[in-house]
């Protein structure tokens, strides 16, 4: 049976962020995911994840300068030393809260940018990934890209999954591997259970995320049938966790049917 994280960068902001911990679990989660951690202190962070019983699963690497619009700057050459700093000081977190994953970001590129600048921030990528995954592996943590969509985010570097399993492959990390959101997925190319049932028995896929289409609402607000996609998950036998990285329509709580119904009826 899937298991899921809670997103607490996107669920529960009725709460204070470290409260969110609290009605997470409160709500039966026994994971956690969000984007950053680096505002808070990670033994804070640490307590409350052991005062709830919840696992950290995932979050992000610094993402350069968030609140100036960067996404990441893993694939913009000139920035590698702070890459690598960067993955030092996720990694840091990652072995405080015992997570075994870090998302990487790409970063943005020009939507003019030329067939030899994009070569060149490929060329940057893979290097900044190989040497994330070398650091990380000394560590026991896998280190994730994930493919986003341009509606949501325009000019991000990396939008396919074909594109992320190429990249892994090229690289040739045993940690590196794909974050398949399946929202994003949907909306640049569709095909979820095809893609689900191709790429997570390749051992390549580390973690799935999770929100309704068009809207990131509630997983079952639009034009996903979950329920089936939770079963491809299962019947392929993934054991990693699906992130719930939703915005909540109205309440955290309140929204939870999805779920609840989907435990009872697998219980």
């Amino acid at each position: 049976m899937p298991r899921f994280a809670a997103n607490l960068s996107m669920m529960y902001t009725e709460h204070d962020f470290l409260d969110r911990f609290t009605a997470a679990a409160a709500d039966g989660f026994e994971a956690v995911e969000y984007l950053f951690p680096y505002a808070y202190d990670a033994t804070e962070l640490r307590r409350r994840l052991d005062d709830h019983g919840l696992k950290q699963v995932l979050f992000n690497a610094p993402p350069g300068s968030w609140e100036s619009g960067e996404r990441g700057i893993a694939a913009l050459p000139g920035r590698e030393a702070e890459v690598r700093s960067g993955i030092g000081r996720a990694l840091e977190y990652a072995a405080a809260l015992s997570c075994p994953r870090v998302h990487v970001m790409a970063g943005l590129v020009p939507p003019d940018a030329r067939p030899t600048e994009l070569a060149e921030h490929r060329d940057t990528y893979l290097a900044n990934l190989a040497h994330a995954a070398e650091q990380a592996a000394a560590v026991g943590v896998e280190i994730l890209i994930e493919p986003i969509n341009g509606r949501d985010m325009p000019g991000y570097f990396l939008n396919r999954q074909t594109e992320a399993h190429a990249v892994v492959q090229e690289v040739g990390a045993p940690n590196l591997k794909v974050q398949l959101d399946l929202y994003h997925c949907q909306i640049v190319e569709g095909d979820l259970t095809v893609t689900l049932r191709r790429d997570l028995p390749t051992g390549r896929v580390g973690h799935l995320q999770i929100a309704g289409v068009p809207d990131r609402h509630e997983p079952d607000q639009g034009e996903l049938d979950v329920r089936h996609l939770f079963d491809v998950v299962d019947d392929v036998g993934f054991d990693g966790w699906i992130g719930c990285e939703y915005r909540p329509r109205a309440g955290t709580s309140e929204g939870l049917g999805w779920l609840d119904n989907y435990r009872g009826d697998n219980a």
